[in-house]
């Protein structure tokens, strides 16, 4: 029977490698390559389909391929963490990937909408007592492509962003600001 220090322990463990999972998600919706690069070890090992390989080649790879994606979304559903030991975690996310783009003659009216349905099968480690993928291994379930004629892109709406004037960092910002002129 664990004691309640190690129940403690547990829940700590699988919150942080939840929030590794969920930094991974932002870093490449928002196209931040640093973030994305914090959620592996240098040395991991990476299995996504088209690509396979190292953290570095991840990285230029999914560079490339969103160059020209204005806009992504990662939404991780279920996720079960089975720990092998005291630092080792065997860890199967759902995902659902929605990806936006222009149609390929640039028509206003016509978009291409991408949908990616999996799971990530991940090794995670704690090393220097820090969770990182390790090893990753990309299921897909289901992969749905669809043209949209008709497509409306409402100039009043707040449209998610793929860099910093994302809503999210300006909301940082407007949050810092105030941080700095509240006095303590």
């Amino acid at each position: 029977m664990r004691t309640d220090q190690q129940r403690f322990r547990r829940y700590l463990d699988k919150s942080e490698i939840h929030d590794v999972l969920l930094r991974y998600a932002r870093g490449t919706d928002r196209r931040d390559m640093d973030m994305v690069r914090s959620t592996y070890f240098g040395d991991a090992y990476d299995d996504h389909g088209d690509y396979k390989g190292d953290v570095d080649g991840l990285i230029e790879w999914i560079t490339t391929r969103h160059a020209a994606i204005p806009q992504s979304m990662h939404f991780l559903g279920n996720c079960l963490i089975e720990f092998i030991g005291d630092d080792v975690a065997l860890v199967e996310t759902y995902f659902s990937r929605r990806r936006v783009a222009r149609g390929d003659d640039g028509a206003p009216d016509k978009v291409v909408h991408a949908e990616s349905l999996g799971r990530y099968i991940d090794r995670f480690e704690r090393r220097n007592n820090e969770w990182r993928v390790a090893k990753r291994i990309v299921v897909y379930d289901a992969v749905l492509t669809a043209t949209l004629l008709g497509a409306t892109h409402n100039v009043d709406w707040v449209w998610g962003r793929r860099d910093s004037a994302d809503a999210l960092f300006q909301m940082r910002s407007e949050i810092a600001n105030q941080n700095e002129k509240t006095p303590i």
